[in-house]
């Protein structure tokens, strides 16, 4: 083999396989979903519903979350709502002492323990037929869980998801083109899926399971949102999405914060396979989505630098792969530019190529935190969100919960539970 062939082949070995994961793989779920659509069943029914709300340090929104909660259009003695305050510190506990309806129950984890610590707690103490996992931030449009509800008249449904609608009101342009662009074509790929059979994931601060596939999660895990629905899937059932459903959240403003928030979803993918590597054997019957969906993206980061290499050898004598080799250099060039606030137009221009490279970025330092953080992986979250923000991960640290305003009884053994 000559010494031109190594570069070469290389070079179109990476392309394609780059090529599949951005623009092959969304064309042929697209196509399937056209020729092969699932269609679910929907109907006016009204099972008993458990909303598990976890907060850390939510003194902000608390309040009105609760009196959003109890004015939404659902019959209200079908609804019961499960508030667990993770280690809060900020007067979170304070509100939940006042609070008396009857609808309402409120445990306390005395040490941050982390959002899957507090979801079991719900999980565990719900009587409700279906659990609905909400974030504190999410505005919810009144209809929306009775339209989420609706879709569990079909009873090969076991999880269902809304739509959910980024505010990006002061947004810098790379943070507008994640949360617009680029989570379009995110939202479009994983309705392609939704009308094969199941996303992959769902959004995790709006979705809702049948009580009896729920599953306890596993200590320090980040992406609870996949876990749950794939363990759904997992038992025969499908996940589906319901674009009426609709629930409004916003995500970190600047391109930075969304690079720390990615880079912790990113190690948390990493993560999910070293906590559940079923989802690599045949029990998963997504395993090919999900290695065409999320495992190819974890190995963009190295498609690019063979891509680059490989043509920049190639480039001594060949116009096509000079100009290859000169349009990526021009292209990240763009991008360093584009995340430099100083020139507003320029920014805007170069929203699209900052945000990839900053995704792609987020990538390795994702692999990097996964593999050298010390402690619970889900502490690495460090974007600077207000500390209203829900919630996120757990560690194994021994906890326990107890009842702010409820008498002492019932104890929730197995984990020290108090209601």
């Amino acid at each position: 083999m000559s010494g031109t062939h190594v570069p070469t082949y290389a070079f179109w070995f990476a392309t394609c396989l780059l090529l599949y994961t951005y623009a092959g793989y969304p064309l042929w779920m697209y196509l399937r979903s056209r020729l092969q659509p699932r269609p679910q069943r929907q109907g006016p029914i009204l099972p008993t519903v458990s909303i598990i709300l976890a907060v850390h340090n939510g003194a902000a929104l608390l309040r009105q979350k609760v009196a959003q909660l109890l004015s939404l259009d659902y019959p209200q003695d079908r609804l019961e709502i499960e508030i667990v305050s993770d280690g809060s510190t900020d007067g979170t506990d304070d509100i939940l002492k006042e609070i008396q309806d009857p609808r309402v129950r409120c445990f306390r984890c005395p040490v941050h323990a982390g959002k899957a610590a507090a979801l079991n707690i719900g999980i565990e103490s719900a009587t409700g037929e279906i659990l609905l996992f909400l974030d504190i931030r999410p505005w919810i449009e009144s209809d929306a869980l009775q339209l989420l509800i609706s879709n569990f008249e079909d009873p090969a449904v076991g999880c269902v998801a809304g739509e959910l609608v980024l505010r990006d009101d002061g947004h810098d342009a790379g943070a507008k083109a994640v949360g617009g662009l680029y989570w379009r074509y995110e939202q479009w790929i994983r309705n392609c899926e939704a009308k094969v059979d199941s996303p992959l994931g769902v959004y995790g601060g709006f979705y809702a399971i049948r009580r009896k596939l729920a599953s306890a999660l596993p200590v320090g895990i980040i992406l609870d949102d996949m876990l749950q629905p794939l363990s759904v899937i997992r038992q025969g059932y499908r996940s589906v999405l319901d674009l009426r459903a609709r629930v409004y959240d916003v995500w970190p403003k600047s391109l930075r914060g969304e690079f720390h928030r990615k880079v912790r979803t990113l190690a948390g993918n990493f993560q999910l396979i070293q906590l559940a590597p079923w989802l690599l054997s045949r029990q998963n019957r997504l395993r090919f989505e999900l290695i065409s969906h999320k495992l190819m993206r974890l190995l963009v980061p190295i498609l690019l630098a063979i891509i680059l290499a490989s043509s920049a050898l190639l480039a001594n004598g060949s116009r096509f792969y000079e100009g290859v080799s000169t349009a990526q250099i021009v292209f990240y060039a763009l991008a360093a530019l584009g995340s430099w606030r100083g020139i507003p137009i320029l920014a805007r221009i170069a929203a699209p190529a900052s945000a990839f490279c900053m995704l792609n970025a987020a990538v390795v330092m994702g692999f990097y935190k996964f593999l050298f953080t010390r402690g619970p992986l889900w502490k690495i979250w460090t974007s600077g969100a207000p500390a209203s923000f829900a919630t996120d991960g757990q560690d194994g640290a021994d906890w326990n919960a107890t009842a702010l305003n409820l008498p002492l009884h019932d104890q929730l053994r197995s984990r020290g539970a108090t209601r």
